[in-house]
């Protein structure tokens, strides 16, 4: 109030607070209070990832495009009936809006069915795509389209994939599927190295890495978690509608269940590459938002020394399991602004269809 007897500081004070809004809405427009909703969503999850993983990693990679977002929050990750939680409980908090138990898929507490960010995109007419460097039947994809009481049901969770629409899946799991019944469903199934073509032919795309239940380690798979990421986008962004993709960096969690530092941070390396892709793309877009967190800390690391010049550190780990600690969320884009101080885990998912308007 006293200000206004200089209107131009008033304007000067205007001018800093709406760049300083602009940074964290990732150059959205602002509408009163809130951002511009978002078209599209990229939300990718770096399992096992928390701070101290990322910390090595920026060392190790001599900084990382995660250190490009300007909104960040914290998330407080514990399932319904353990306060550490596993990948299932919390992937299903991320996909749903509901915190559950330890090994449930798509299950609330009560072992009732519950409908996904993924599902309530694919009924609005959106496009929708899953990435994993694991099986696509693992915990965190699978938390995103299947619904079943344990997280070892591997067939029963495929079965459940099936008659979902998903457009784009890249990932392993092959001998849970059946090719002839995916096909019946629409899909190009296609195993090996993607090729543009497959890419652009206006089909469902199931891509299998290869025959087996897993992909091998970063970087004996290349840049595959990268080009997946840049196709899936390609694949999805011709729907006028918009469209969701979850991208997991599932190996960040195998690394820290082996305590073994240079595994993880290759596998986060190699995530961050991804990352990069979806920036790139929502930059270029502007109107994606890019969330990026993990379900859980995995071996509660530490580090205990390094050298920037040479790039390394020393890691210590607490246990071969998950944590209790709190991870981070990045946010870029229209909405980024939801995603800042601590949250619950299930504040993403309404966050999400919030934006959304599902």
């Amino acid at each position: 109030i006293c200000l206004m007897k200089k209107p131009h500081t008033v304007y000067i004070h205007l001018i800093v607070v709406c760049l300083l809004f602009s940074n964290c809405y990732g150059g959205a427009r602002i509408i009163g209070k809130k951002a511009e909703r978002p078209l599209n969503i990229i939300l990718m999850i770096g399992d096992g990832m928390g701070l101290a993983q990322i910390s090595a990693a920026a060392v190790v990679n001599g900084g990382l495009s995660l250190e490009l977002f300007e909104c960040i929050g914290l998330v407080k990750t514990s399932s319904s009936d353990d306060y550490i939680t596993d990948s299932a409980a919390g992937a299903t908090a991320y996909s749903t809006g509901q915190k559950t138990y330890n090994g449930a898929i798509g299950l609330g507490p009560d072992s009732a069915a519950l409908k996904t960010i993924l599902e309530l995109a694919e009924a609005r007419g959106m496009a929708t795509g899953l990435i994993a460097t694991c099986s696509v039947t693992h915990a965190t994809p699978a938390a995103f389209y299947a619904h079943q009481k344990s997280r070892e049901m591997h067939l029963e969770i495929a079965g459940d994939f099936y008659g979902k629409g998903i457009d784009f899946v890249a990932g392993s799991g092959k001998p849970f599927f059946s090719t002839e019944r995916l096909i019946q469903d629409g899909y190009r199934v296609h195993t090996g190295q993607i090729s543009p073509e497959y890419v652009n032919a206006g089909k469902k795309l199931f891509w299998f890495y290869n025959d087996s239940t897993d992909l091998p380690r970063a970087p004996e798979r290349g840049n595959w978690l990268m080009t997946a990421s840049v196709q899936g986008i390609k694949h999805l962004s011709n729907n006028k509608k918009g469209f969701f993709m979850m991208v997991e960096g599932s190996q960040i969690d195998w690394g820290g269940h082996d305590n073994n530092a240079a595994y993880t941070v290759n596998e986060l390396i190699d995530f961050d590459k991804a990352v990069k892709a979806a920036l790139d793309f929502a930059m270029q877009d502007g109107n994606t938002l890019v969330i990026v967190t993990a379900d859980h800390e995995t071996g509660g690391l530490s580090l205990n020394g390094g050298n920037l010049k040479n790039k390394t550190v020393e890691t210590h780990y607490a246990s071969t399991h998950h944590s209790g600690i709190m991870v981070p969320v990045y946010a870029f884009g229209p909405g980024a602004n939801l995603f800042t101080g601590t949250m619950e885990n299930t504040k993403l998912f309404s966050n999400m269809k919030q934006l959304l308007g599902l």
